[in-house]
């Protein structure tokens, strides 16, 4: 009698498996709601929204999502099956573009500390549309540095978020 209660049990829980994005949701919720209400933040400085406001905020909103979706899961709801869209699923994965993709986020995560931003941004924003399919070689890099140089402008200019300038430190 045991073997119909282990695969009554196993096809509950693959009927409802979407309980395991809610406990995902809870977990991280739970850790960003940690980690802000343990943040040590002086309120004098930074005036009444600081810096645990929008860790918060999101925080309490994967609290609410994670619950709102074990109550829809539990009241019968599923997820509509992929469809592919434009997508021909009977196809294997594009590992090219995947790794090409892997290989520019890598080089720029090792690069932006010796190259600073503006120069390993623009190799990321290259490289990610060169991995895409873009093969534009007069205009992509010049899309890429702008776009770069606008980036590092606005949060380290504009925001106050002060990105790695590198050897372009003095010129920008």
């Amino acid at each position: 009698m045991n073997a119909p209660v282990t695969g009554g049990r196993r096809s509950w829980l693959r009927d409802h498996s979407e309980l395991g994005v809610c406990l995902l949701l809870l977990a991280i919720g739970v850790l960003v709601l940690t980690d802000a209400l343990t943040m040590d933040v002086d309120l004098t400085q930074r005036g009444p929204v600081g810096p645990t406001t929008v860790p918060l905020v999101v925080g309490t909103g994967l609290l609410v999502v994670a619950v709102l979706l074990a109550v829809d899961v539990l009241r019968g709801g599923r997820g509509e099956a992929e469809g592919g869209e434009d997508i021909d699923l009977s196809e294997p994965a594009d590992r090219r573009t995947v790794l090409l993709l892997a290989g520019v986020f890598l080089a720029t995560a090792v690069l932006i500390g010796p190259l600073g931003f503006p120069v390993s941004g623009a190799l990321l924003f290259w490289g990610s549309a060169y991995a895409l399919g873009s093969r534009h070689p007069g205009r992509d890099p010049l899309i890429a540095a702008a776009l770069s140089l606008a980036t590092y402008v606005v949060f380290n200019n504009l925001l106050g978020v002060p990105l790695p300038g590198g050897p372009l430190m003095g010129v920008l």
